[in-house]
Parts: structure tokens; sequence; C-alpha cells
């Protein structure tokens, strides 16, 4: 009897890590189930649906007849996501935890747990994403230890494990996977990448798993689930009461309880107003929040924008960008949303300028800025920096009309009399 190769799956309790532990055991892999606790449901008066889910994990790993495991990350979860969200919070930024928890945990302390601990061969997730591997070469992949010099050995001949969005292009996750390791990716099997999630679900009824049929998706912060984002966020920030100014005319309309419940484009609870107002912009040096009427208020466009240092999936950047400093390739900040044509300057400090052919509404500093060749993933990096809005260019074209139409009044001769 041959070699049976062992995959440890990350399991959620949800139809598609289920659907992917028993498409791996039915190809004949040893298959272990894990279940990741991440956040403590003793620590906030939020629902928390935690037991429940490890409960649905453990009676489909049951019916499979795998290993059932589970582990706690409360801890790196804390320092690594949660901490980091609140700091960026505190900034005036919007961050993403579903991406930095991916990261962090999933296809961090998880892949080092299942390769290391466990002893498996590869991790899979019941993640919708394509990688350039076929499944046998997953299996020949070793972790690499980490570069000691600073730079890279130039004579090193490498084949990075490329990311493409998966055949169900809206179920697609690039998005949420933008930035995993290299090493971590080499190592991963995602084997709901063909499928379509309607095809999934026939999977889970043929295959008897009623109770994770019957489950919502799973929507909101990662492993925190769905709930009032003010009142939860208030819990562990303190409330920074401040006033809400309409930024066309400087007026003080409302208040709030500090700039970091607020998000860029979403609408503000102002009383007594004809329009409805949205928050367009943040001072958190004066704790002041700027709002503008209408859902399209050209304060809330935006067509550029600075990333921090930028992480390409294939470690390295395109053979194009590195060659001539620019590129034309497709971007979003928000899952989901269409794809936009761009433009990307490389900066010598690794961060990136991305231009779009188009503004777009509420671009949000601490999102992350999504780039795809094709349908190729090659990574993403934190929103740092906004350029002008179309609001601050119409004010700065009308000023220099009045500018220009001033000089060329002062120069006209007085007619003679």
């Amino acid at each position: 009897m041959g070699f049976i190769r062992h995959v440890v799956c990350a399991m959620s309790g949800g139809v598609d890590s289920s659907v992917a532990a028993l498409l791996l055991k039915r190809r004949g892999y040893n298959v272990t189930g894990v279940f990741m606790k991440n956040w403590d449901s003793l620590d906030e008066s939020g629902v928390c649906n935690t037991e429940k889910d490890c409960e649905d994990a453990y009676r489909v790993c049951q019916s499979l007849d795998i290993p059932f495991h589970q582990v706690s990350y409360i801890k790196e979860y804390w320092h690594e996501v949660f901490s980091k969200l609140l700091k960026d919070y505190e900034k005036g930024r919007t961050p993403n935890p579903d991406i930095l928890c991916n990261k962090h945990i999933k296809f961090n302390h998880f892949h080092k747990y299942a390769i290391d601990t466990l002893g498996a061969d590869a991790m899979a997730t019941g993640h919708y994403a394509r990688t350039s591997q076929e499944d046998d070469e997953v299996f020949e992949q070793k972790t690499t230890a980490p570069q000691t010099t600073l730079f890279r050995d130039r004579f090193e001949i490498r084949n990075p494990v490329r990311m493409y969005q998966a055949a169900d292009l809206f179920k697609d996750q690039t998005f949420f996977l933008s930035q995993i390791s290299q090493d971590a990716l080499r190592q991963t099997m995602f084997p709901l990448a063909g499928l379509t999630k309607d095809f999934v679900k026939k999977i889970a009824a043929e295959a008897g798993f009623h109770h994770v049929l019957k489950k919502k998706e799973s929507m909101g912060i990662c492993f925190i689930g769905e709930r009032n984002f003010e009142s939860f966020i208030l819990e562990y920030l303190e409330p920074k009461p401040g006033n809400l100014v309409s930024l066309e005319d400087g007026a003080v309309i409302g208040t709030h309880k500090g700039w970091f419940t607020m998000t860029l484009g979403q609408r503000a609870k102002i009383g007594g107003q004809r329009d409805p107002f949205f928050v367009v912009d943040k001072d958190i040096i004066t704790g002041d929040v700027f709002v503008a009427p209408t859902t399209n208020h050209p304060a809330l466009f935006r067509d550029m924008m600075r990333t921090d240092r930028f992480h390409w999936v294939t470690v390295e950047p395109p053979a194009e960008l590195v060659k001539t400093q620019m590129m034309e390739c497709r971007f979003r900040f928000i899952h989901q949303m269409p794809l936009i044509p761009c433009t990307v300057t490389l900066n010598m400090n690794g961060s990136v300028w991305i231009s779009l052919s188009r503004p777009v509404r509420a671009l949000t500093p601490g999102q992350f800025a999504v780039l795809y060749k094709g349908d190729e993933c090659l990574g993403s990096g934190k929103i740092i920096q906004l350029g002008p809005s179309e609001f601050t260019l119409k004010q700065g074209r009308e000023r220099l009309l009045a500018a220009a139409q001033q000089q060329q009044e002062q120069q006209t001769p007085e007619p003679a009399s």
C-alpha cells in the first residue's frame, strides 16, 4: 500500500470547510479536522457562536470518521490582530481584520501547527481560491528557513506559487488571502477552487450535512460576528466626543462619540436635515468629523492613493514593474466590488502609488488595496494616504479660474476718456 498524504483541514463549522474536508477524504487523503478558537466570547457582551460552531465542526468530523482537534489562538489574535486593529482605529483608519486574521493566524500560527505539531504534509481551507500548483506539487514543498542575509541569492532558482481567482468569481476570496506568505501558500490546498457555492451546497446536502447547511453565511468582523459596531468598539476604546462639521460651510450640525466609530462613506446620524449627510473626512487632532450632503458628494470620490510597503504574493514585485517602475493592472479595496483598471508606480521603499482610471467612492485609509493582473491576485498593501477628492480639485480649479480672471482684469488698460 502506498504512502497516504496527511492533510490538516481548518474547520469553521460552516458548509465550505465541511465540504473541503469531505472532498479531501474522498480523494484518499488522511485528513485531520481542526477548529480554531480565536476570540474569547467571555470578553464582551455580544452574541458569540464559537461553541456552536465548534460542535458543528466536530459533528462533521465524526460523520467523516476523521480525527478532530481544537486549538486556541485567543492570545495571538488579541496581540497580532485585534490590538493592531484598535491602534488603526485610533489613527482614524478603518482596518480589515479578516485580511489580518488570515495573515497572522490561519496562514501563520495554524499553518505551523498543522505542519510542525500535527506533522501534516499540507494544510487545507474552505476558501474559494486557486493556486498555480497541482495537488501533488503541494506535497513536494518544504518550508524554507528564514533569510539571514539582507539580499536573496541572485543565482537561486525560484518558481513562486501564484494565487488565482476561484471558478466562482462571486464567492472568490483571494481578496482576503492577499497578505498571506509564500511559504504558507506553497503548502496549502484549496479543495473548493473549481466549484461554485451552489454545487458545494449540493455536495453538503447529499452528504447529510444538514446542520451546517441551515446556518447563515458568516459576516462581519472575522471571529467576532455581527453586532452593533459602535457599542462594540466603545467597549475597548475610550469615548472621544467631537463635532460633526459640514464640509461646505463649516457649520457644526451634530456630535459623535469618537472618530473611530465612523468610517468614510458612512451615513452620519444627524437630525433635522433635509438631505442625509455622509462622512467625508476626519481630523483626529481636533476630533472633528466632516460630513457632506448626499451619498455621491464629490468629496467622497478620489482616484489616487499610496500604500505602505506592498506585499507581493510571489515575494518579488512583477518584473514589468521593477523594470519600468510602472504597471497597468486592476484594483479593488472592498471584497466583490468591480475590479477597476489602474496604473501602479513602485516607490524606492517598496510602497506603491495607485492611480485609478476613474474616481471611486469612499477610498479609506486602513483598508487594503488589492491588485489583480488577469485572474492572478498579485497581493495587497494597506492604504495610508489618499489623493485629493473631486471636491478639493473642483475648488482648486475654481480658485485658479478666479485668480486668472482677476489678473486679466488688472492687466486690461482703462479706456481713454
